[in-house]
């Protein structure tokens, strides 16, 4: 661009951010009489709504009272927080109010016209846009087009346009750092300053870096299973959230964040992305960890951690594969499908230490309903039936002498407390209330049965399972012995209170299938991110507890720590295969941008079809190989890399294969530096050296990684592939792989022949 183009850029930069402060001021005067109008309805709700229950008039007249000064305090409290939003959203776009601008000419104008692209919408007092939000339809022309005729969707459909001009800001604090014009989707020269950067505590917005095929996956609407599978390092995570930002955007009248629903793999991870949403003036999406869900729904047990069967079995099995299989779930819904009366397993509901319905009774109950209706419905018929003999049974104790002699023993605050809102005048007669009040004693007391009842507890789902195991004939990969065992082991836990995470989804699955309950139809989106460590038989009962919610899968199954590596198109099969969907999808992103140029390709080459990673060019020093004798001598090489790296004030993690060498490198470091051992229920990484395992360090990104012990030993088969190549792609910048003893043969001769690698056994 000339010089002229240069001023008139940098000119109008300054009057919108001019433009900005303004608004800026104007809000903060907003927000603080919007605060001021709360306080004083706050602080005079109380004084007028005096309550009176004496009188019924007094009674109607102060619950209107009551209802019209709430609906006066929520309309304060909203009111404050859109001031206060659009406050948030000024004072984030004056420091950098946009980052692209697209000139764009439609059939029969006669100029093109100029848009800017930014975080958010933004327009001037005469209703003007000055700034378009990056997820109104046109701004996809930024991210897709290249100059020339192109195509945009809209809520009317399509619509088409010319691309006359694309160019591109780097704006901090009111000034253009960086502008130039490009026919990319992003320039690398605004990605290698983006990328070359620190890594940063929590998850940066990439609005201004989006790629083609990550604005895909960002403007999909029509798919009902959408997989992305994603190298390391490809920005999936972020897509995933500027996914959930768009959808908030483009379905703004029917979707709120409290209907999507994200599971993420850790509590660190949740941190780690915290501020990504807010950043964008949106909500945050619900989140929840898969073990803290289970544990929601099988209270009473302790749940085994993903990550402790990590550590218990880090290869696994014939039977736990078929576990977590299709197969083994559709023999669940088999089996419960051809359930008879006689094979439920059933139990009796005590009180006070007696039989009150006996599982005999139950099963009656059940056997006479029609056989012919779905299993949810017979169950809940059985229910109510319960319910119904429960109250028979309150009517017919009313008059017996304990409820005559609890009666007179009630204190006048009790005898009130039972009669709640009624006056005494309700009642035709002195016989008529005391029936009243007899009738809630013994509703009280027998309180309990109700609650059994409406808790299912008139059905044993774990006994109900281990029937199910007892005739089922597994794979022919599964010896006799080892089925036998394990059912043992299944049953031990249990009266340990404990389950183990193989037993999980297909407990939880048999027991929401048969009662027809635990069924979220609020939730419109799930996201998983991590999805290649879920097994099938977990996501088929996600899908039973969300039947109407787009499922969106995010991972990189070379990335997998609980099985082997599988293609993203066999793993899109096996999906569509177990979940019932209309609309599959799969988007694969196979550029990864995290890691240095020689440090994406050392990683790829480890991979037996890693040809498809396109490492992106930004230079870097080659990764360093350290095969050493002992485990001191590798704990010497740690300390040296260390210092070194804290010379370049730069974050280092040393990534372990397990738990237990992490917990032994942190007693070793911890008094010589500053560092943090990350475990399952840390929340942030605020120390320069982390000592992490593996495990928690998935989606997480690192200034130098320290790979510890490569070795044969540790890493001696085809198994350990993902978790080497996810130690490997969390180095953004510097990556050293140290080997006690003779370096994994996963790490291939070819590899070690091209100039990437520097081997050498002495100290740095």
């Amino acid at each position: 661009m000339n010089q002229q183009e240069e001023q008139e850029e940098r000119e109008r930069v300054t009057q919108v951010t001019a433009f900005l402060h303004h608004q800026i001021k104007k809000a903060q005067l907003a927000v603080q009489k919007a605060q001021a109008e709360s306080e004083r309805v706050q602080k005079n709700y109380g004084t007028n709504t005096s309550v009176n229950y004496l009188e019924a008039d007094d009674r109607i007249e102060t619950k209107a009272d009551l209802q019209q000064q709430r609906n006066l305090v929520n309309r304060t409290v909203e009111n404050e927080t859109i001031v206060k939003k659009q406050l948030a959203t000024y004072q984030q776009l004056s420091h950098s109010p946009y980052f692209g601008r697209i000139d764009v000419q439609d059939p029969g104008a006669l100029i093109p016209e100029p848009l800017y692209i930014g975080t958010a919408s933004l327009m001037n007092d005469n209703g003007e846009f000055l700034i378009h939000d990056w997820r109104a339809p046109i701004s996809s022309v930024y991210y897709n087009g290249t100059l020339g005729p192109v195509h945009y969707q809209t809520p009317n459909g399509e619509q088409t346009t010319t691309l006359k001009k694309k160019r591109q800001f780097k704006i901090k604090d009111g000034h253009i750092i960086h502008m130039f014009d490009t026919n990319e989707t992003v320039g690398d020269e605004l990605l290698q300053a983006t990328l070359g950067s620190k890594s940063s505590e929590q998850l940066q917005n990439i609005v201004a870096t989006i790629q083609r095929e990550q604005n895909d996956i960002i403007r999909d609407v029509h798919s009902d299973l959408l997989v992305v599978q994603g190298v390391a390092g490809s920005g999936k995570t972020s897509a995933l959230l500027q996914r959930i930002a768009f959808l908030l955007y483009h379905s703004r009248n029917e979707l709120n964040a409290s209907q999507i629903l994200l599971f993420s793999p850790n509590l660190l991870f949740s941190n780690y992305i915290k501020e990504v949403l807010p950043s964008l003036g949106e909500r945050n999406m619900r989140q929840v960890t898969l073990q803290a869900f289970f544990a929601q729904r099988l209270e009473g047990l302790r749940v085994e951690t993903r990550f402790e069967r990590y550590e218990a079995h880090q290869v696994q099995s014939p039977l736990s594969d078929f576990k977590a299989s299709q197969a083994f779930i559709d023999a669940i819904r088999t089996y419960l499908q051809n359930l008879t009366p006689d094979q439920i397993c059933f139990t009796g509901l005590y009180f006070q230490g007696e039989i009150f319905f006996s599982a005999a009774e139950v099963q009656n109950i059940y056997a006479r309903i029609n056989q012919k209706l779905p299993l949810a419905d017979r169950f809940l018929k059985t229910k109510n039936t319960l319910i119904k003999r429960l109250k028979a049974r309150i009517n017919e104790e009313v008059h017996e002498d304990w409820v005559l002699d609890e009666l007179d023993t009630l204190s006048d605050e009790q005898y009130h407390a039972y009669l709640g809102e009624h006056d005494p005048a309700d009642f035709l007669d002195f016989d008529e209330e005391r029936d009243y009040v007899a009738k809630k004693v013994v509703k009280d007391r027998l309180r309990v049965v109700y609650d059994a009842i409406y808790n299912d507890q008139f059905w044993d789902q774990y006994s109900q399972y281990q029937a199910f195991l007892q005739q089922l004939t597994p794979t022919a990969a599964v010896s006799a012995a080892d089925w036998k065992r394990d059912q043992r082991a299944f049953t031990d836990g249990l009266e340990y209170h404990r389950i183990r995470l193989t037993d999980t989804a297909p407990v939880l699955f048999l027991q929401d299938y048969f009662t027809g309950e635990n069924h979220n139809r609020r939730i419109k989106y799930l996201f998983i991110d991590e999805v290649q460590d879920y097994s099938v038989a977990e996501l088929m009962y996600l899908k039973l507890t969300f039947p109407r919610a787009k499922f969106n899968l995010i991972g990189d199954s070379e990335q997998a720590l609980f099985k082997d590596v599988e293609t993203a198109q066999a793993l899109l099969q096996r999906l569509e295969a177990a979940l019932p969907v209309k609309y599959p999808r799969l988007i694969t992103l196979n550029r990864s941008y995290r890691s240095t140029y020689p440090i994406t390709t050392l990683a790829s080459s480890i991979l037996p079809a890693g040809d498809h990673i396109e490492a992106f060019n930004r230079d870097g020093d080659l990764p360093i190989l350290m095969e050493v004798a002992t485990d001191q001598q590798l704990l010497e090489q740690t300390t040296s890399i260390i210092k070194t790296e804290r010379q370049r004030d730069e974050t280092v993690a040393i990534i372990t294969k397990t738990k237990e060498e992490a917990t032994q490198i942190y007693q070793q470091l911890r008094h010589q530096f500053d560092c943090l051992l990350v475990t399952d229920k840390a929340r942030s990484l605020s120390k320069p050296v982390l000592i992490v395992p593996v495990y928690l360090a998935k989606g997480l990104e690192f200034d130098a990684v320290i790979a510890w012990n490569v070795s044969k030993t540790n890493f001696p088969t085809q198994h350990e592939l993902g978790t080497l190549y996810t130690m490997m792609t969390r180095a953004m910048h510097h990556l050293y792989l140290l080997s006690a003893g003779p370096v994994t043969n996963l790490i291939p001769i070819r590899a070690l022949q091209k100039p990437l690698l520097i081997t050498d056994k002495k100290a740095l």
